[in-house]
């Protein structure tokens, strides 16, 4: 289909997507390293339950965790190999996650599901289900329920936008892999039980575009280059001009959005019977010598990552795990890779434009980006001041997407997004022991 022009939103921010360091970086394949470490915290949800012990012998795509809730997602062995022991380390974010070790023997054997010919809708779902996809947009929602919507829709939207800076993985994917995206998108809207299947993709990527174009069951929509683009609520409305009100789900509309890493998943799951244990990770920034966009292995160590692309071009000043403003700074490169993980950038110091906070200046530019329309400056206020409940109260802080926005467009450098997560932490916390 010819591709259209997307609608205007309000809000957002323009900062240079700085794709041009890895978006000519073909797709390479890892070579797997010799100890991987799985987190059993792979969703939104509660971490799995690991089903193996120390000593067990598993193959690649053999169920090691399983999923512990509806919002929980089945966790797979990414090698084939031993497990070696099980236990608990900081995450990325500074968490404690269980951690299942594996070390791997080299000899790929493979454990997958049947796959699947002319799959009906219920066998689909039940596929997505036992291949343990998520979202791999960022959020890693469980796929299953993002597919089993309790209202009916008639719209599936496929999100390549890809609006964060430095972030080329799904450029990538689009670019060499559309057939499989469209396969994916395909199985996805037959689970659904809708015909109408529409893929926004940000101006920068024409070629991504043209790809998108050659199918005629699939509108390319042109969305202007802006951040947060790829905001769930952003997306649907400039591809169908349909609003998501606050507190509402993108189902309430009758539009479900995926992401196009997770239609490749689907698509392999379903054709393959591959469970989701490795994805594409954008290697980048203006300190590592080789930006690469890499098969990664859930579970690998970012240590092996950063010597595949030779190291350090110099030192530093901050390194994140996925995108620049949705990501997790990570002190050391003692962290693993999650089915989440999109990137991992090496910033420089005027890339990480890490300067000191200081008092807010009440200037309100961060209410003006926002694309939710919400007011983080009282967020921050009330946050410091330890009053969750006043914080989420007057800055509506649970419609915040995270987007990051407010942040960067802050002249004060507040740490807006931190006090964000720590309200929403606070009154999860305080629902739990309720």
């Amino acid at each position: 289909m010819k591709a259209v022009k997307g609608k205007y939103y309000f809000g957002g921010i323009h900062p240079h997507d700085m794709k041009n360091i890895a978006k000519d970086a073909a797709l390479e394949v890892l070579p797997e390293p010799e100890i991987l470490a799985i987190s059993t915290s792979q969703s939104l949800g509660k971490p799995a339950v690991p089903v193996v012990e120390a000593g067990r012998e598993v193959k690649q795509g053999e169920l090691i965790a399983r999923a512990d809730g509806p919002i929980s997602s089945d966790v797979f062995a990414s090698v084939s190999g031993t497990v070696t022991e099980i236990k608990e380390e900081k995450g990325a974010n500074g968490t404690d996650e269980k951690y299942i070790f594996i070390k791997s023997d080299g000899k790929n054997e493979t454990s997958f599901l049947p796959p699947l010919s002319d799959p009906s809708a219920d066998e689909i779902k039940a596929r997505i289900k036992d291949a343990g996809i998520v979202g791999l947009g960022g959020a890693g929602f469980p796929t299953a329920v993002k597919v089993s919507p309790k209202t009916k829709v008639d719209t599936l939207v496929i999100n390549g936008a890809e609006c964060e800076p430095y972030l080329t993985c799904d450029h990538r994917l689009m670019l060499e892999r559309a057939d499989e995206i469209a396969r994916g998108a395909r199985y996805i809207a037959k689970a659904l039980g809708v015909e109408k299947i529409i893929i926004g993709i940000e101006a920068n990527k024409p070629d991504c575009i043209k790809e998108f174009e050659k199918f005629d069951d699939i509108l390319p929509v042109i969305l202007k280059k802006q951040y947060p683009m790829g905001g769930e609520k952003q997306l649907i409305y400039v591809t169908t001009g349909r609003k998501v009100g606050i507190g509402k789900l993108p189902a309430d509309t009758g539009v479900v959005v995926q992401n196009v890493a997770t239609c490749f998943a689907v698509c392999e799951a379903v054709e393959l019977g591959k469970p989701l244990f490795e994805r594409v990770v954008t290697v980048s920034g203006k300190a590592v010598k080789q930006p690469k966009n890499l098969w990664v292995k859930v579970g690998t160590p970012v240590q092996a990552i950063i010597d595949y692309c030779g190291g350090e071009s110099s030192t530093p000043k901050k390194v994140v795990q996925g995108g620049p403003l949705t990501g997790t700074a990570i002190a050391s490169y003692d962290n693993y890779t999650h089915k989440t993980t999109s990137g991992v950038l090496l910033l420089t110091e005027k890339e990480a434009s890490a300067d000191e906070p200081t008092p807010c200046l009440n200037c309100g530019k961060c209410a003006d980006v926002c694309p939710m329309h919400l007011m983080p400056m009282d967020t921050a206020f009330y946050a410091v001041a330890g009053d969750f409940d006043a914080a989420a109260k007057y800055g509506q802080t649970a419609a915040c997407i995270e987007c990051g926005a407010c942040e960067y467009i802050c002249p004060a450098k507040r740490p807006l997004i931190q006090a964000i997560r720590k309200t929403k932490e606070a009154l999860r916390n305080k629902k739990q022991e309720r």
